[in-house]
């Protein structure tokens, strides 16, 4: 099929809602790992402790370090209303672009106060404007740091398929610790990468005694990947844009083991997002870019020869981008057999390693 004549409903899927996993599994390695082989559709049932065992010796493994941010936040209005917010970033002229939806029309001028997982009232922000795609600028309390001040009153930005109730600070506190992983080091994402949630110290050291290298690059996600595709056909869909970095140290050692012919392990759609978003002719080139890259069927991979992933939601940009490294009709017989034996889907949900 021409990638001109690909539309979203082929990427289409029915999932029992009781497959949606609400809390990851404990401990995080012990979730399930389904192994596609992507040249013979081959699949075997693992558990994710077994992924070192599964990689070989020399695969670089690439991880993406970005840290989620507790970007979540509840407003109250001076009816007394409230507004469950998100804050997406910071722009240059100190103001922040945020998600805002409550009861009743918000207005320009508008003062909120944010407040704690008690409901108590830690700072006003006044509304400057709307902004692009259905957000609104906001203009916080002058010399306000956006990271300090979403660690006092913000909540993990959490799915909207992951059901919490916002007055929880039990579960909020949870969810800090778990919506994360264990190597996150840069500040900047409002939605995890997933596919990394299932690490632990146990796996990542064995990784090491099966001298299977890894790097990490950096790439912020945008609450921009749970949004739907709207466009009927995949060539009219314009993706979100999101801020990757690639330190030069990585680049080298991507482009070193490209050379000597070792394989190129992502781990989720994030890093190969990033890795592509970087990849020319004479490899992956190092820097900060913002990239508005849509990985669909016939994408040529340049800089991934295997991916770890999670399962994606149906219609979704992340189930077309597996798709095109792996085949479409291929990815929907294995997510056909992941849902016949039990697997859990989504953020908190089970993996996949497709080799």
């Amino acid at each position: 099929m021409a990638d001109k004549d690909l539309k979203i409903s082929d990427f289409d899927y029915l999932l029992p809602p009781e497959r949606i996993a609400q809390s990851p599994a404990r401990p995080r390695d012990s979730s399930r790992l389904m192994v596609l082989d992507r040249r013979s559709g081959a699949v075997a049932h693992c558990c994710f402790r077994e992924l070192p065992d599964l990689l070989r010796a020399g695969d670089l493994l690439v991880l993406n370090d970005t840290r989620v941010i507790p970007a979540a936040v509840t407003a109250r209005r001076a009816t007394g209303g409230c507004v469950e917010g998100v804050f997406l970033r910071a722009l240059t002229d100190g103001v922040w672009e945020m998600l805002l939806q409550g009861r009743g029309r918000l207005r320009p001028g508008e003062s909120l106060a944010l407040v704690d997982a008690v409901g108590a009232e830690r700072c006003r922000v006044e509304l400057a404007g709307r902004g692009a795609g259905g957000t609104w600028h906001v203009r916080p309390p002058a010399g306000a740091e956006p990271l300090a001040l979403l660690d006092a009153v913000g909540r993990p930005p959490l799915p909207p398929y992951v059901r919490r109730d916002a007055a929880d600070a039990a579960q909020a506190a949870a969810d800090r610790a778990d919506y994360q992983t264990i190597y996150a080091a840069r500040p900047g994402a409002v939605a995890a990468p997933t596919a990394g949630l299932h690490f632990t110290p146990q796996v990542l050291g064995r990784l090491d005694a099966r001298g299977i290298e890894r790097v990490a690059v950096t790439l912020h996600v945008g609450l921009g990947t749970f949004q739907p595709v709207r466009a009927r056909r995949l060539a009219g869909h314009v993706m979100h844009e999101e801020y990757a970095e690639i330190s030069a140290q990585a680049a080298d050692r991507v482009n070193s083991a490209r050379r000597q012919g070792r394989r190129i392990v992502a781990v989720g759609t994030t890093t190969v997002r990033a890795l592509e978003s970087a990849a020319g002719e004479s490899g992956v080139e190092p820097g900060g870019r913002w990239t508005r890259l849509f990985i669909r069927p016939p994408h040529r991979f340049r800089a991934v020869d295997a991916m770890l992933t999670n399962f994606h939601l149906p219609r979704s940009t992340l189930l077309v981008l597996v798709s095109a490294f792996a085949g479409r009709e291929r990815i929907l017989d294995a997510y056909g057999e992941a849902i016949r034996a039990g697997y859990r889907f989504y953020s908190y949900g089970d993996a996949m390693l497709i080799t």
